[in-house]
């Protein structure tokens, strides 16, 4: 058995391509071409120069000393936070927009939640000098500022989303829109492993650049290229993607997927789409989605505005459902307090996304000999704002 995407767009029974007709001619030259294209040698020498030169891969797997010692096993963390753009979006940034040149389009869409891949999408048009309009939740505008002002000043004009929850899933409804809309010279760029084939296994392709340093770093410091467990955060689910892909079929391999609470998972003010979330389709896909008995999604909410979403990749679904993923529900206190803990015993601050995937550590059982590593998939500058009101509680 494999965990992998099959030959039809699917992981198991989720995944597929659901779309309106008018955008039925790019999804199938996306789907046609894009495995062809990615396996092209100068497209390959052009993505792997970007990624050492311009972004600064590899990023460090680093020991967390202080860390393991309070958990009492290894604990690893893939910094993606120290990439150029402060996480790990620009890596499927730059590998689509080489994409798009190589597809003839002119202008790219894109849509945000915490900000990053609008930034990192932003950055990599104005590397490339092509007009980039980014699709942001009005609330999510509000509380991700920095991120916004990053974004104009590369260049990019940020388009707020107002209806349902102004948040990322109306972000990715407006960004479609525009698609259908400008069908011919624009390329969409999807920040996550979500939407219509063949857009999950296309991200997650770019972002195996994480397990694929994995397994060379755990080689080097620990003698072998598996871990025992990899933690990471899923909302859409691209920095779990990449952290598990080379790993998806290694049955030794633990794999946590963890994921918002909120307020609690049973509080109505959530986004733990693996407990709350039943089949359907959402941006082009089958997946688990939050959604009332006739099929209207419920509305998603997390302090984390790149957690904020009603589903998960198909991807990831499939793994959770399978059982080969392990789900945990984190809630905002949770993460605020892990945040904090990490600063204080490693110096790092970590995005209010990853500091849900530390939060895990106090949740599952592991070995004292066990090799854990967490992909810390962002930097925390963009969530001062939002720390800054619990500092004198921390």
């Amino acid at each position: 058995m494999t965990y992998q995407i099959d030959t039809r767009g699917y992981y198991g029974k989720f995944g597929g391509a659901f779309i309106p007709e008018m955008l039925y001619s790019n999804i199938e030259t996306l789907r046609r071409e894009y495995l062809q294209i990615m396996d092209e040698l100068a497209f390959q020498k052009d993505f792997r120069h970007l990624l050492r030169d311009y972004v600064g891969r590899p990023s460090p797997l680093y020991f967390a000393k202080r860390l393991s010692a309070h958990y009492n096993t290894n604990i690893y963390l893939k910094r993606e936070d120290l990439n150029h753009t402060g996480a790990h979006k620009i890596n499927n940034t730059i590998g689509q927009i080489l994409l798009a040149q190589r597809l003839g389009k002119k202008r790219i869409i894109a849509e945000t939640g915490a900000g990053q891949h609008g930034v990192a999408t932003a950055t990599v048009c104005a590397l490339m000098g092509i007009e980039c309009i980014v699709y942001m939740g009005a609330i999510d505008i509000e509380r991700q500022a920095p991120n916004v002002s990053r974004m104009r000043m590369l260049g990019a004009k940020v388009v707020p989303a107002k209806s349902g929850s102004q948040t990322l899933k109306d972000a990715t409804n407006e960004a479609i829109r525009d698609w259908i809309n400008n069908p011919v010279d624009t390329h969409y760029i999807i920040g996550s492993v979500v939407g219509p084939h063949p857009y999950p296994d296309m991200v997650a392709r770019f972002q195996s650049v994480i397990s694929e340093e994995m397994q060379v770093q755990l080689k080097e410091q620990v003698g072998r290229p598996n871990p025992d467990l990899i933690i990471a955060c899923v909302g859409g689910g691209s920095n779990a993607a990449g952290a598990y892909y080379h790993y998806l079929d290694q049955s030794d391999v633990r794999l946590i997927a963890v994921e918002a609470a909120g307020k609690g998972v049973d509080t109505g003010e959530s986004a733990a789409t693996s407990v709350l979330g039943t089949e359907g389709i959402i941006h082009g896909s089958r997946t688990l989605l939050m959604q009332t008995a006739d099929g209207q999604i419920i509305e998603p909410y997390s302090i984390s505005a790149g957690l904020d979403y009603p589903g998960i990749g198909p991807m990831h679904a499939h793994l959770i459902a399978s059982g080969r993923a392990e789900a945990v529900s984190i809630t905002d206190r949770e993460a605020i307090d892990a945040a904090f803990f990490l600063s204080r015993q490693e110096g790092i601050i970590p995005a209010l996304e990853t500091a849900h995937a530390f939060a895990a550590l106090d949740k599952i059982n592991y070995a004292s000999d066990d090799v854990v590593v967490i992909n810390l998939s962002g930097r925390g500058d963009k969530d001062l704002a939002t720390y800054i009101r619990f500092l004198e509680e921390a």
